[in-house]
């Protein structure tokens, strides 16, 4: 478990943008998966907007994927194992980086073949809590032409990244612009923010 953190953390320290190809277990991503497919089979999964619950807007024009909450009151093991992950992570952050963080929130987000997110930054101007973005992937066998990378711009080179499953990508909220690109298939993640409230 460890080794992923670090490589999320020495990846981030080098580029600006932390990469662990499994953060996840194979495993774990598969009972996410299967979680999400079934939450969207209920008609559980909400459009998802911009901004935060003081200003929130819908536009299809700029995002067209769903989402669901993770929440511990829902007593899932899989949301809960996840939890347990993702707070492993925050106290080997704190203690290495002393990053100070406090809380974090995750949704699952899901795309259906034609939908993108056009380039944004995921810091609120009116509440700026979120101090890492971190998104977590559930998409076995993917393929280049399945597209839907997230693409994210850095000063100097643009940088592309499939969404394979395990693979967990960590960068800071208001420091890169990102977007996701129109995907050809069925997309799915969980993804959040570490947040220091």
């Amino acid at each position: 478990m460890e080794n992923s953190f670090e490589a999320l953390i020495t990846s981030y320290i080098e580029t600006k943008v932390g990469i662990s190809e499994n953060f996840l277990s194979n495993e774990l991503a598969n009972s996410l998966k299967q979680n999400l497919l079934a939450l969207n089979q209920q008609n559980l999964l909400i459009v998802a907007g911009t901004g935060n619950s003081e200003v929130i807007a819908y536009d299809n024009a700029v995002r067209s994927d769903s989402i669901y909450w993770l929440d511990k009151k829902h007593n899932n093991e899989f949301e809960n194992a996840f939890f347990v992950q993702i707070e492993a992570f925050i106290a080997y952050l704190n203690e290495s980086c002393f990053t100070g963080i406090t809380g974090y929130e995750f949704h699952y987000s899901l795309y259906e073949k034609g939908d993108f997110y056009l380039q944004h930054f995921d810091q609120f101007q009116n509440n700026p809590s979120r101090k890492y973005s971190m998104i977590s992937y559930l998409n076995d066998n993917w393929k280049p032409e399945d597209g839907g990378e997230l693409l994210i711009h850095q000063e100097n080179s643009n940088q592309k990244i499939s969404p394979t499953q395990g693979k967990t990508i960590f960068f800071k909220s208001d420091e890169l612009l990102h977007e996701v690109l129109v995907t050809q298939n069925t997309r799915m993640s969980i993804t959040g923010w570490l947040k220091c409230d």
